[in-house]
């Protein structure tokens, strides 16, 4: 009995050990529990924090990047803006270059109307007197008409030129296809083409000589005394009125050819040489055989032929004028290349 009264005892403080452990064990996991629920909130509230941080950071990055972007886009502007103002100066400044040059050329204009308006009043007061002194001169030889043996003998030279000059003039002819062959392998098509119509000229006026009757009789050159002298390679030489109008002629017409060929050398782009030229070479243009010799004819139609081939090439007009439709030399530059002494 008392072995069961112990046993009984044993298993009761076995069962109080226990149920103690049991109440230790479940404060332990409350605790535990406790503890990481406060753990649980800590984080929470230490994610919350990061987050706000997190978003405050964006909306900063945000904030920044358009304040960047508003300040290239003011940038963009004000360079767009600049570039417009830069560009209206420049349009501006052409604008204003344009009307300078405008006014400038009109300037030249006015004044180059004002040099050839003085020019042409000088050359009308020129022939006017021109004109005046020969009709003293004609008057004056009216009374001193040269002796008919002279006359006699200045038509049978006058026939002698004519003659020479006619057979001169087919030769030409053979020379100028050569020339026109020439210029076609060369391929100087504006010179072609200006030769050409040279020779349709010359041809023109070939035409006229051999159907034109000339009446030495009634011609008042073979019966009007020299009034003019002139100089050519070292020696005078004179002649009257109809002879000197000859001569004026070759130089208008070597001037007016010349240049046509020198404009025709331009445009072919051809190295300038009047000397080149199958029109400077016959000299022949406008000379009807009749009052001075060819010799003569040929030197004075070069001379106005090189200064018209010098203003056609050079596009200017240092010897001559353009009037018209065509180009002439001017009247002081026709005067100093005959250089006409007066005999009277």
């Amino acid at each position: 009995m008392s072995t069961n009264i112990l046993d009984k005892i044993a298993v009761a403080l076995v069962i109080s050990t226990l149920s103690l452990t049991g109440v230790g064990i479940a404060a332990d996991g409350q605790r535990q529990s406790q503890e990481e629920q406060k753990r649980d909130r800590e984080e929470k509230r230490e994610n919350s924090k990061q987050e706000r941080e997190q978003e405050r950071a964006q909306k900063k990055a945000a904030q920044e990047q358009k304040q960047e972007q508003h300040r290239a886009e003011q940038q963009q502007h004000q360079r767009e803006q600049k570039q417009k103002q830069e560009q209206q100066r420049r349009e501006q400044a052409q604008r204003q270059s344009d009307q300078d040059e405008k006014e400038r050329r009109a300037r030249l204009q006015q004044q180059q109307e004002r040099v050839e308006r003085q020019s042409e009043q000088i050359q009308r007061q020129q022939r006017a007197q021109q004109q005046q002194r020969q009709d003293q001169i004609q008057q004056q030889r009216q009374e001193q008409r040269l002796s008919q043996q002279r006359q006699q003998e200045l038509i049978r030279q006058q026939q002698q030129r004519v003659a020479q000059y006619r057979r001169h003039l087919e030769q030409q002819e053979r020379l100028a296809r050569e020339r026109a062959a020439l210029l076609q392998q060369q391929k100087r098509m504006a010179q072609y083409r200006f030769q050409e119509q040279y020779l349709e000229r010359v041809r023109q006026q070939q035409i006229h000589l051999r159907d034109h009757r000339f009446d030495y009789d009634r011609d008042p050159y073979f019966y009007t005394a020299p009034s003019y002298r002139y100089n050519r390679g070292g020696n005078y030489y004179e002649t009257n009125e109809y002879g000197a109008k000859t001569l004026r002629q070759a130089v208008n017409y070597g001037y007016e050819e010349g240049f046509r060929a020198g404009r025709a050398d331009r445009d072919d782009r051809w190295r300038s040489n009047y000397k080149d030229s199958y029109a400077y070479r016959d000299a022949n243009y406008g000379y009807s055989g009749y009052y001075v010799n060819r010799n003569d004819y040929n030197h004075y139609f070069r001379e106005g032929f090189r200064r018209g081939y010098e203003d056609g090439y050079n596009s200017q007009y240092q010897y001559g004028r353009f009037s018209d439709g065509n180009p002439s030399i001017l009247e002081t530059i026709l005067s100093q290349i005959l250089n006409f002494q007066d005999l009277r």
